[in-house]
């Protein structure tokens, strides 16, 4: 038990009407690669348990390349893209037949959801998939969400599930996201080792400052590991919405109660789907630099970018895509629909609204089309 009153953030969890559930590779299968078919009925014993209980959840699910190697004959999650890509087109045949076998014992119906990071990217895409996951829920199903790695090209992969479940978290307008690793929760260094300290609450930036975070999963069967963990849940909580990390053995607790792992309040004002779109899926094609008072105006005031504020110009992009704003050392700070083409904007740079040609008199970035990014 973490106390005896809970943190805000965990009673959020706890009474989350839409959750997206996420679990990693190594929760599901065994060393060998092949399903651990006892773990996935424990994980489905818990969702199923949350859905009685008034809930709706959406399972971000990993194991479809782990699920698959143990029947090809290949001894350790392949390096090449073709091998990996195979292996998913057998494991998630496997990995589907099992949630619907055991979803099925408490007369549950799975969907199957398979995203690249172009069917995110694509604002229409975008669009299409709300509304596939909006009518799965309102018919009663449990949509079950992986990558789509049988067809993912590296240039349009996710990376890792665990960005793509708190992705998921906000197209589906989830009140939680709950993700469930090989570890039980949060640590400030390898917790394996000693003189590893656990973290319980996470408030904000400073409380994981020092935290010092592996790429890899132990197993090796996953792509995640606790930095892709992080990152996520740091994503969600920015975007408004908590998220709780814990182990796939607490799965109960995790989706009960939520009174293990680590808890991460919420940082940020929950955003549209379009701005968190803008914000955190859109592939940006291209960056501005800005001065020091555009950024003042921009972040600080959420004013139109103009073009008097910006510096230089990179990448090629067309009137309607989406780039980044960084300021003079480089950094982040905003993203926004940009209003002219590439080629347009060297000519316009610096210079004062009342010195361009009138049919050039507009914002470079509307304050309405703009999203400011928090520092990291």
């Amino acid at each position: 038990m973490i106390g005896s009153e809970l943190s805000l953030a965990r009673q959020a969890v706890s009474a989350a009407g839409r959750v997206v559930v996420k679990v990693g590779s190594s929760s599901l299968t065994t060393a060998e690669g092949g399903l651990d078919r006892s773990r996935l009925d424990a994980l489905v014993d818990a969702v199923a348990a949350r859905c009685a209980a008034g809930s709706q959840v959406v399972l971000v699910s990993s194991g479809a390349i782990a699920a698959g190697l143990a029947p090809l004959g290949v001894p350790r999650r392949p390096r090449d893209l073709a091998t990996q890509q195979a292996a998913a087109s057998v494991g998630q045949l496997t990995l589907a037949h099992a949630y619907a076998n055991s979803f099925g014992r408490y007369s549950l119906t799975v969907g199957q959801v398979l995203l690249t990071a172009d069917d995110v990217v694509r604002r229409s895409h975008y669009r299409n998939a709300q509304r596939t996951f909006s009518r799965l829920l309102a018919l009663g199903a449990v949509p079950v969400v992986n990558e789509n790695d049988t067809v993912a090209t590296e240039e349009i992969r996710f990376g890792d599930n665990d960005r793509l479940a708190a992705l998921v978290a906000h197209l589906v307008g989830a009140d939680a996201l709950v993700l469930l690793s090989d570890v039980d929760a949060l640590y400030d260094g390898d917790p394996r080792l000693p003189g590893a300290q656990r973290v319980t609450e996470v408030t904000g930036a400073a409380d994981v400052d020092g935290v010092r975070a592996g790429s890899v999963g132990a197993s090796g069967l996953g792509t995640g590991g606790m930095a892709s963990k992080l990152a996520a849940a740091r994503l969600a909580a920015s975007a408004g919405v908590p998220v709780l990390l814990a182990g796939a053995a607490d799965a109960v607790r995790a989706l009960g109660a939520a009174d293990v792992g680590t808890a991460f309040a919420t940082t940020g004002p929950r955003l549209s789907a379009r701005r968190f779109w803008l914000g955190h899926a859109a592939d940006a094609t291209g960056r501005l630099t800005l001065d020091d008072g555009a950024v003042a105006a921009v972040v600080g005031r959420r004013r139109s970018l103009l073009a008097a504020g910006i510096t230089s110009v990179e990448g090629v992009f067309e009137a309607g895509d989406v780039v980044e704003l960084v300021d003079l050392s480089g950094r982040v700070v905003a993203r926004g629909v940009v209003g002219f083409d590439a080629g347009e904007l060297p000519a316009l740079i610096g210079r004062s609204s009342h010195d361009l040609p009138a049919e050039q008199r507009r914002e470079v970035v509307h304050a309405d089309d703009l999203v400011p990014l928090p520092t990291q």
